[in-house]
């Protein structure tokens, strides 16, 4: 596990352009924070990273929204709205077992359709500076620490 804290949306969004590099097909990764911690945010850079132009937002009321134009599908998912059940009606396994990569927000709400071994990234607000932000990459298997060592490896130098 290890953490970078940027403080500015732009900072937030070139971590995810460099996790673009990292990722391949059928990676998932959560994303965890209060509301306007910057998941979508993270994401953008992320949609960036792997050449998707369309304008990225969250799909809160529509729940996955599908980018097919990069090098790899982007599956971005806010499953806030399913706090009450039914994420094992989305066929959320498909996505995570697909051709893409696989973001998904609040993924508290679904964790029992969750794979075992994921990245999850744990994003903080600074209430005292509302641009910063901390984020937390505590990966599950050994894929997914790879990855975080690398991402690791960029910011330590």
């Amino acid at each position: 596990m290890f953490s970078i804290t940027t403080k500015t949306d732009e900072e937030t969004q070139a971590i995810g352009r460099h996790l673009a590099g990292l990722v391949s097909a059928g990676d998932v990764i959560l994303l965890d924070g209060d509301l306007g911690a910057g998941k979508t945010t993270l994401t953008k850079g992320l949609a960036a990273g792997l050449g998707i132009h369309r304008y990225v937002k969250s799909p809160t009321f529509t729940i996955i929204r599908e980018y097919k134009e990069g090098r790899l599908p982007l599956y971005h998912m806010d499953v806030y709205r399913l706090e009450n059940g039914g994420g094992d009606d989305l066929g959320l396994d498909e996505y995570f077992n697909g051709q893409g990569v696989s973001v998904v927000e609040w993924s508290q709400f679904v964790k029992g359709e969750l794979p075992a071994e994921r990245l999850t990234i744990h994003l903080h607000r600074d209430e005292s500076n509302i641009d910063r932000r901390t984020l937390t990459f505590d990966p599950q298997g050994e894929h997914y620490q790879k990855m975080t060592d690398k991402l690791e490896a960029q910011y330590d130098e």
